[in-house]
């Protein structure tokens, strides 16, 4: 995550073979105008007014984003409801953590249409291999099965092998658009604009796509490539994305068929998202088990918001067992710290953080921090 400018309150890529009965069912009815559901109502529901960024923020920059799944293993977090925030790294968190449902909320709204590209392409994607091929606008394999037990090496060969086609890339963004369309969310040609730059900025940068700022490069070997992510792995050396297994690639993708992955705008430090969710998760009788914040504490701290935040955490159902998992950037450099990273991923209690701030033993973020 970045700093928020500020808040504001073959001939066809998958054969029709390919796709699933609910992506059929859509397709059928993708010609007429989309009709409110359920899906497009929870995120009306729970959203607010969005905010922009210096970057697109189209994958993490977060390299140390798997660091913390033995940590997370050894603790028994699992089940319940997941929080997150940002692009597809959630898809790990989720794939690893096993919730019943996940919310993503970013104060970006761009962040929102950016999930809703992703979750068309799970729709269409029966298997791993096809949805990269459809992320990164390369034809999939004929026998996609044969990929079912594909490690990531063989994975990211294949994709790089493969060549887009500017034809069947546009076949396919009139897919995808109309897949979107079927999920009944209100979006403006504007909308489809930025879903169809995102889409095209994956299939042109292929893995080698990278985080950057608007208008500048990123520095070179700071933040890491799609590749990069893809191949990184935990402390223990064992690769914990949701591409690196099937079973775990099809744990999301049923989630997101059963719209249970819901992107939202909002502000973690705000009056509305975090409020609304947490009386959303009290109706439906679930806890938060696991609240991925990146390093967006360290902008609620600049702007004076870190008791709006611990306010709204409170309010979230959570146990003893619930966690906050923390990315930190920058001068810090703690003892979780691995060299060659420029960012540390933490792992903390979330009573202890709510806890921790009421009783006075942390005074301000950078207390936080170098008290670990």
């Amino acid at each position: 995550m970045q700093r928020p400018r500020l808040f504001a309150a073959a001939a066809v890529f998958v054969s029709l073979s390919a796709v699933g009965r609910a992506g059929q069912q859509r397709q059928a009815k993708s010609s007429a105008p989309a009709a409110s559901t359920a899906f497009a109502a929870r995120i009306a529901q729970l959203s607010e007014r969005g905010g922009s960024f210096d970057t697109d923020n189209l994958l993490s920059n977060e390299k140390s984003y798997l660091h913390i799944f033995p940590g997370l293993k050894e603790r028994g977090v699992t089940g319940g409801a997941y929080i997150g925030v940002g692009p597809d790294q959630n898809f790990s968190y989720i794939a690893q953590l096993k919730p019943t449902v996940a919310i993503i909320v970013d104060i970006r709204r761009d962040n929102m249409l950016e999930h809703l590209l992703f979750k068309a392409l799970f729709e269409l994607a029966p298997t791993r291999v096809e949805y990269l091929s459809l992320l990164f606008g390369r034809p999939p394999p004929a026998a996609a099965d044969d990929f079912k037990r594909a490690d990531i090496d063989r994975l990211a060969r294949y994709i790089d092998e493969g060549k887009p086609d500017p034809a069947a890339t546009g076949r396919l963004r009139a897919r995808v658009d109309a897949t979107i369309r079927t999920f009944g969310v209100p979006l403006s040609n504007a909308d489809f604009a930025t879903i169809d730059r995102f889409h095209r900025t994956f299939i042109d940068a292929g893995l080698s796509l990278r985080y950057e700022f608007q208008g500048r490069q990123s520095l070179p070997g700071y933040y890491p490539s799609y590749r990069e992510l893809l191949y990184e792995t935990g402390r223990d050396g064992k690769h914990w994305n949701f591409l690196a297994s099937e079973a775990d690639y099809q744990f999301v993708r049923s989630l997101e068929g059963r719209d249970l992955v819901i992107p939202v705008v909002g502000d973690l430090g705000g009056q509305t998202a975090l409020r609304a969710i947490a009386r959303y998760l009290t109706a439906r009788g679930t806890r938060v088990n696991a609240f991925y914040a990146s390093n967006v504490e360290s902008y609620l701290s600049t702007d004076g918001k870190t008791q709006d935040f611990l306010d709204n955490l409170a309010r979230l159902p959570h146990d003893g067992q619930s966690v906050l998992i923390r990315s930190v950037f920058g001068a810090y450099v703690l003892p979780q710290t691995v060299r060659g990273y420029h960012s540390t991923s933490l792992v903390q209690s979330i009573d202890d953080l709510i806890d921790g701030f009421a009783s006075g033993k942390y005074k301000s973020y950078n207390d936080l921090l170098l008290s670990r």
